[in-house]
């Protein structure tokens, strides 16, 4: 490169600035690199670029030599009206719809709208913690006895009666015995355990669960119909599980069969008996909604059953090993103000 010794000097002192543009200090080693004659390779390994790289500053340096180091382009200037563009890309995220008929904006279909970038959709979306392309779920009570009713039930969980026993109950209905026509594929390195896609319908079951809130212990029974008769004789099935006399709170929903004269006659000839029933549209406040939701996810969803009965057979041996190491929920009613009421926005009371 036939640097010169002045030329020499200033390449090594801005190689060893601390506050010098990257890009820069960069340019100046390569110089130096040719101007010892290291191979491009090796430039190449030093300086992690390609030959291009080399190959333009080479030449730019040998036309302008130091003046030609640095860039010919800052950068594009910073834009103007940032609070207005937010202000616009805010208002139609939150405000309007895709003419298309689409349910919600990506952010290449809002850059187009507005003609901007889709970065910049990005970035504000970004910086406002919103994201369309996501929606989440919630259920709406409309029990007018909400709050008295989940205060009953949530005084249950915290603060228990003494020598009490809390049960929380409920049926998970028509579990499909479903066998699979064609041969599973097992797990293997780089590839997911694989169902076939056609299916055999072997029956239903319903299954019967009480979760004891003080130990986490499940009491379980499958029945072939969901109906009173067979609600009552879980619920004989809970008493019998206990001492006799022990008093037991048993918490429900509110279907139909958990409210049929059977159940009051067996509550009158079980005084130490009591149900507490959950507000409507209210199964969170359910501590066994919890569990089926393991034994979905653990038995009932990759599952392959062959009939009914081998259906009840796996379900039953999960809650014998479960009820092996059976450690209770730790449930907290964490904030009270984000319920979400009818016709009205998140409470703030």
């Amino acid at each position: 490169m036939n640097l010169s010794k002045a030329e020499r000097e200033e390449l090594t002192s801005l190689q060893r600035k601390r506050a010098a543009p990257v890009a820069q200090v960069r340019r100046a080693k390569l110089i130096l690199l040719l101007d010892d004659g290291v191979s491009r390779d090796a430039i190449m390994n030093t300086l992690g670029c390609d030959s291009r790289f080399i190959a333009t500053w080479r030449a730019r340096f040998s036309e302008e030599r130091l003046a030609g180091l640095y860039g010919r382009h800052s950068g594009r200037a910073p834009r103007r009206n940032l609070p207005r563009l937010e202000a616009r890309v805010l208002d139609y995220t939150l405000k309007r719809k895709p003419k298309d008929g689409a349910t919600h904006w990506s952010s290449r279909k809002l850059a187009t709208e507005l003609g901007i970038s889709f970065m910049d959709v990005q970035r504000i979306w970004r910086r406002h913690d919103l994201k369309p392309h996501r929606v989440d779920r919630h259920m709406v009570s409309n029990d007018p006895d909400f709050e008295s009713k989940a205060a009953d039930v949530i005084g249950l969980y915290l603060n228990p009666p003494a020598h009490a026993a809390v049960f929380c109950v409920d049926e998970k209905t028509a579990i499909q015995a479903l066998d699979r026509k064609d041969r599973m594929l097992p797990l293997s390195p780089g590839r997911a355990e694989s169902h076939g896609f056609e299916y055999k319908r072997n029956g239903t079951l319903s299954l019967f669960a009480a979760l004891n809130t003080a130990t986490g212990e499940v009491v379980g029974k499958t029945a072939a119909r969901h109906t009173s008769a067979q609600f009552v004789a879980f619920l004989s099935d809970v008493v019998a599980s206990q001492s006799v006399g022990r008093e037991i709170h048993v918490i429900c929903d509110n279907v139909s069969s958990h409210k049929t004269v059977a159940v009051q006659d067996f509550l009158a000839d079980h005084p130490n008996v009591s149900m507490h029933f959950t507000p409507t549209y209210s199964s969170w406040l359910n501590q066994v909604e919890n569990w089926f939701g393991r034994i979905q996810r653990d038995v009932i969803a990759r599952g392959i059953f062959t009939s009914t009965t081998d259906l009840h057979k796996k379900l039953m041996r999960y809650i014998r090993q479960y009820n092996k190491n059976a450690k209770p929920l730790k449930w907290k009613y964490a904030d009270p103000s984000r319920r979400i009421r009818c016709n009205s926005s998140v409470s703030s009371d």
